[in-house]
């Protein structure tokens, strides 16, 4: 029985980041709509490992399918048939819950939109985390916390279902053991179904710059291309840790299955040479030290200097054409019309 059976009634707003401990993790996002439009399905389930899409299903192809080549060539038709009739149960499911919300909530019938999110991580010290989260129209709506075993409601609309789940004393139970057992056997399993794809490392291209504007210079420190998607990237002034002067940027997936993150701090432009960025990451043998190089005068110099002879050779290349130019005239010859055309017609005018 897949992970995504275990699930309820109603998908967090976003993936839930852990701490530098996180060893895998494994997440299900269910978003359901009223209002279904060609490109926005009734019903969608999303299914991540380690941040990577490895399952979907949705209401306009009726199949739960793979998303990663290592789920494809890992798991029999059985599977997929059980997870299918799983994400129908689900789809059925919500279309009642938002029927349910719409009279709570007193509301006309516009779109409206419930997400679920159910998951867990795998730490490096062996313990593990779970959660499950439920949100209506872009709004927390309900949270499980799997530590007190109790359930916190965003609003008058949600305390209804929290004395519902309270009185019925078995559904805290049953989300205990999805996200304590079913959750984490399912990612182990998963993990090693794609373990060369998951466990891979590639190591971050780092590169800092610096803009300087009213005096004050943001220095900006970007990575790119690495995996696994945990990296940390510090800013340090005399070797010290600058945590709260520093900015940072969300870690976003690339198209390869990489990931990019930055981080930025402003500083007094005399003090530059004080700042370092160090960057952490499970592909790089060691915390990674960089400091910006401003581009020296002497490279605006060398690029002044080929542009100056570049303006020359031009000027020569002028008059070398006017001196054949005219001699030919001398001879009784014209140049040919530049709009007519020869055999090869490839290259196309300017103004084509």
């Amino acid at each position: 029985m897949g992970p995504g059976r275990a699930l309820g009634v109603g998908l967090l707003l976003g993936v839930v980041v852990g701490a530098a401990s996180v060893l895998h993790s494994l997440r299900y996002f269910h978003v359901a709509v009223s209002e279904p439009s060609p490109g926005v399905p009734e019903f969608v389930t999303v299914g991540y490992v380690d941040g990577n899409p490895f399952v979907r299903y949705d209401s306009e192809t009726g199949r739960m399918e793979p998303q990663a080549g290592w789920m494809a060539a890992s798991v029999d038709h059985q599977y997929w048939d059980s997870e299918t009739q799983t994400e129908k149960g689900h789809q059925q499911m919500d279309r009642v819950n938002l029927e349910t919300l719409r009279g709570r909530y007193n509301q006309s019938g516009r779109a409206h939109v419930l997400q679920h999110m159910a998951g867990c991580d795998l730490l490096e010290d062996g313990s593990t985390r779970g959660y499950y989260q439920i949100a209506y129209d872009g709004r927390d709506f309900i949270a499980f916390d799997l530590d007190t075993m109790t359930f916190t409601a965003a609003d008058a609309a949600a305390e209804i279902t929290k004395r519902k789940w309270e009185e019925d004393g078995t559904v805290a139970e049953r989300r205990k053991h999805y996200l304590e057992n079913t959750c984490i056997e399912w990612l182990r399993r998963y993990v090693s179904y794609g373990r060369a794809e998951l466990e891979r490392k590639e190591p971050p291209t780092v590169r800092v710059s610096g803009k300087e504007a009213d005096g004050i210079l943001t220095l900006s420190c970007r990575a790119y291309g690495f995996y696994p998607r945990l990296i940390t990237i510090s800013w340090l002034k005399d070797g010290e840790v600058r945590d709260q002067e520093t900015e940072r940027g969300s870690t976003a997936p690339n198209s390869d299955g990489t990931y990019y993150t930055w981080a930025s701090i402003e500083a007094r432009p005399e003090e530059k040479d004080k700042y370092r960025c160090c960057v952490e990451h499970a592909g790089l043998p060691e915390p990674g030290v960089f400091a910006w190089e401003p581009k020296s005068d002497l490279l605006a110099i060398v690029l002044g200097g080929v542009v100056a002879v570049l303006a020359v050779a031009a000027i020569v290349a002028g008059v070398i054409f006017w001196k054949y130019k005219s001699e030919i005239k001398n001879f009784g010859y014209k140049i040919a019309s530049s709009s007519d055309k020869g055999s090869d017609s490839g290259a196309a005018g300017i103004t084509a």
